[in-house]
């Protein structure tokens, strides 16, 4: 097993609905929101943390190829596909997103190798701010009041209202991940079709209430256009 390559592929997020990503602050500020977004500690702006995309991709995956329920809900690891090692989609999440070596065979941690992926951190596009925002004197964020009703009453309920801060829809963050390969291996479309899973479904918190909607643009690989493979993807025509 030899690294060939390692490929970049970049790109433009583009928020289509307001997008929740918590900071886990527990301090409630007068006149602050209950739930802020995570944001950059020097800038002050927010930003798309790697992880978060890494661990919804991976998750969109698992269940696109029913590796969730083999796993228990865990993340899927090596030792389900110890018990499993003819299921090819299992075998890619696991070359991509890595996974615990617990009580695995050396054998087939060996075969697999190393965590294919790398996900960075996603800054707000300076090109965007600097025009939609700088130029209009706007704010990257918004506070939006969510209340809890009461079903027989019909009127909010008591301590029911709260305020949650999102990154304002139409934002702009640059997008970049890396893909080892190894001995000539082309993981690519797997990773294109989470990124299309990803488009489907929602980013960050309440995607059942509408926020984190997004879409990729722009995407290349290498700095070759990446968007007519990216649109071929056809997320639930795939085999296995």
């Amino acid at each position: 097993m030899q690294l060939t390559q390692i490929q970049k592929i970049k790109g433009t997020i583009v928020l289509q609905s307001g997008l929740h990503i918590g900071a886990g602050d527990s301090e409630m500020r007068i006149g602050g929101t209950d739930s802020p977004v995570v944001k950059h500690p020097v800038t002050g702006q927010p930003y798309i943390p790697g992880s978060s995309l890494k661990g919804k991709i991976r998750s969109l995956l698992e269940w696109r190829h029913g590796l969730v329920l083999a796993a228990g809900g865990s993340p899927y690891s090596f030792k389900h596909l110890a018990k499993d090692e003819n299921n090819p989609a299992g075998r890619r999440v696991i070359q991509l997103f890595g996974g615990a070596p617990d009580k695995a065979d050396d054998t087939l941690v060996e075969e697999i190798g190393p965590t294919r992926l790398a996900f960075w951190d996603c800054p707000l596009n300076t090109d965007w701010k600097e025009k939609e925002l700088d130029s209009r004197h706007l704010l990257t964020t918004e506070v939006k009041p969510e209340v809890t009703i009461d079903r027989i009453a019909g009127t909010a309920k008591n301590g029911g209202l709260r305020f949650i801060e999102r990154v304002i829809a139409g934002a702009q963050f640059d997008f970049t991940l890396t893909l080892k390969v190894l001995s000539g291996e082309d993981l690519l479309d797997t990773v294109l079709l989470g990124l299309k899973l990803l488009e489907l479904d929602s980013l960050g918190g309440s995607g059942s209430r509408g926020y984190g909607k997004l879409k990729f643009a722009e995407l290349t690989l290498d700095g070759a256009d990446l968007t007519p493979r990216f649109d071929a993807i056809t997320p639930f025509e795939q085999t296995a």
